[in-house]
């Protein structure tokens, strides 16, 4: 179902755990739009690092969307969201596409938001009801599945989960229109529609290119020449990141039992090399400029 577009409402205040590709991702499109942004991880290095990457996207943002339509908000960098959490309008969960790691961040932080502050978790496959048992409280969880990147992309697929309450909702559909973003809501499931349809089709990809069939290059070529894919699914994999793909796939496979969402072994073995796509500078394609 797709939502109406709610009004911008309140001056929107967020806190952003993670700030790996898609923590990143996140407080760069709600910077462009004019948000003030807490951005928390575990150590200042990491956090240093966070800044110069939301530098080079604020600069390419512009060069692919034009020049933003609002004054940049304010970022902060800290390593504890405590001081922040009360003054956060929602917070939003980046970190590694983990279940044991989403809940115990979840965890922490929902025992420290007031009440009625929405959180949500940003995941490709993981089930929003099976991190709700985690959090203060369930009604407050939703999940959503920003794509990557997410500043350039205007739809964002938006979980509700079983217990997710209507005011969290609501209060995500604004945060959603203040930057630019059409939700479209779909039930709690594995992998949702997104990855669902996707990532077993970039498996299939990878497995074809594993067997000798063809390139790389030529899958993808084929792809986008004759059946209309934007980017192919392998440099569409290298954006995902390979590691964050293996993860989701194995949510996938472990929760319906779908062979075709059994990691191939060419993609395993990238992740063992540490061949994880654009952000590591090498994947099934290589980069000069690395996103980390």
């Amino acid at each position: 179902m797709v939502t109406p577009t709610a009004g911008p409402g309140k001056e929107q205040r967020i806190l952003v755990l993670g700030a790996g590709v898609m923590g990143t991702g996140i407080t760069t499109l709600a910077l462009r739009h004019g948000v003030h942004v807490t951005l928390v991880d575990t150590s200042d290095a990491i956090l240093t690092a966070a800044r110069t990457r939301i530098a080079a996207e604020l600069r390419m943002a512009q060069l692919l969307t034009g020049p933003a339509e609002a004054d940049p908000g304010e970022l902060t960098t800290v390593t504890s969201a405590r001081t922040a959490i009360g003054t956060a309008t929602a917070v939003i969960e980046a970190v590694v596409e983990d279940v044991t790691v989403k809940a115990r961040v979840l965890a922490a932080v929902s025992a420290a938001a007031p009440p009625g502050t929405p959180i949500i978790t940003n995941t490709s496959s993981i089930p929003v009801d099976e991190l709700a048992d985690a959090v203060a409280r369930p009604e407050d969880l939703l999940g959503t599945h920003f794509m990557n990147p997410s500043y350039a992309i205007p739809m964002v697929e938006v979980i509700r989960g079983p217990r997710s309450g209507d005011a969290a909702m609501a209060a995500a559909a604004d945060l959603l229109a203040v930057l630019g973003r059409k939700p479209v809501v779909v039930r709690d499931a594995p992998g949702f529609v997104t990855s669902r349809l996707l990532h077993p089709m970039i498996n299939d990809a990878a497995r074809v290119v594993q067997e000798g069939t063809a390139s790389a290059e030529d899958v993808d070529a084929l792809m986008t020449g004759c059946l209309g894919h934007p980017t192919g699914p392998l440099r569409t994999a290298d954006l995902i990141g390979i590691d964050n793909l293996v993860d989701a796939l194995w949510v996938l496979h472990k929760r319906i039992g779908d062979d075709r969402s059994l990691p191939c072994d060419l993609l395993l073995q990238k992740v063992r090399d540490g061949h994880h796509g654009r952000k590591t500078g090498r994947g099934f394609y290589h980069y000069e400029e690395v996103f980390r």
